[in-house]
C-alpha cells in the first residue's frame, strides 16, 4: 500500500485504556476515519502490522510511569495505506494526549524502518510469543548500548531535537 504524506499536527486524546475521546481534523483526514468512527474506538485501530510490539511495550512502560515519551510509529489508515509519525505522548489526569508530526523521511528510511523491520522479523520468528518480544527488545537495547544513549536521547537525536 502507499505511504500517506501529510502536514499539520495529528492530535488525539484517549482514556487510560487507550479508547479515543478526541480526534482532530488532521487525524481524521490522514487516517481516513470519521470522528464518529474514531471516538470510542481503541487507538490501536490505526496500528500498522509492521510496528514492532516491543517498541510499543517500551513506550507504554514509559508513559505508565507518568513520563512523557516520544516515539516513531508507523500507522495504518482505514484504506490500508500507511503513514509515519513522530509522536509525543503525554499522560494526563484522565488518560493520554498525543501530538504527532510527520518525521524526516530520511530518518525513517535510513534508520527507523530498517530497525523496526529487524525487530519485527525477530518477533515473527517465534510467532510473536514472549521469546520473540524479548529478542526484539534486545535488538533495540543493543542499539542504545552501542550508541551510548538512552531511549529518549536516541529519539531526540533522530528527531533533530
Amino acid at each position: 500500500m502507499a505511504e500517506i504524506k501529510y502536514s499539520g499536527i495529528i492530535v488525539s486524546e484517549t482514556d487510560k485504556n487507550g479508547i479515543i475521546t478526541q480526534a482532530n481534523d488532521v487525524f481524521q483526514e490522514v487516517a481516513g476515519y470519521t470522528e464518529a468512527e474514531l471516538i470510542g474506538a481503541n487507538h490501536n485501530l490505526v496500528r500498522h502490522p509492521d510496528m514492532p510490539r516491543a517498541a510499543f511495550n517500551l513506550v507504554w512502560s514509559i508513559i505508565k510511569t507518568g513520563k512523557e515519551v516520544r516515539a516513531f510509529v508507523i500507522n495504518q489508515a482505514k484504506n490500508g495505506d500507511h503513514y509515519w509519525v513522530l509522536a509525543t505522548i503525554t499522560p494526563t489526569a484522565d488518560g493520554y494526549h498525543a501530538e504527532r508530526v510527520a518525521p524526516n523521511p530520511d530518518t525513517i528510511n535510513d534508520v527507523v524502518a530498517p530497525l523496526y523491520k529487524q525487530m519485527r522479523d525477530k518477533e515473527a520468528e517465534t510467532n510473536f510469543d514472549d521469546a520473540g518480544m524479548e529478542a526484539s527488545t534486545k535488538i533495540l537495547l543493543d542499539v542504545l548500548a552501542d550508541k551510548g544513549l538512552s531511549y529518549d536521547e536516541l529519539i531526540n537525536a533522530l528527531a533533530g531535537a
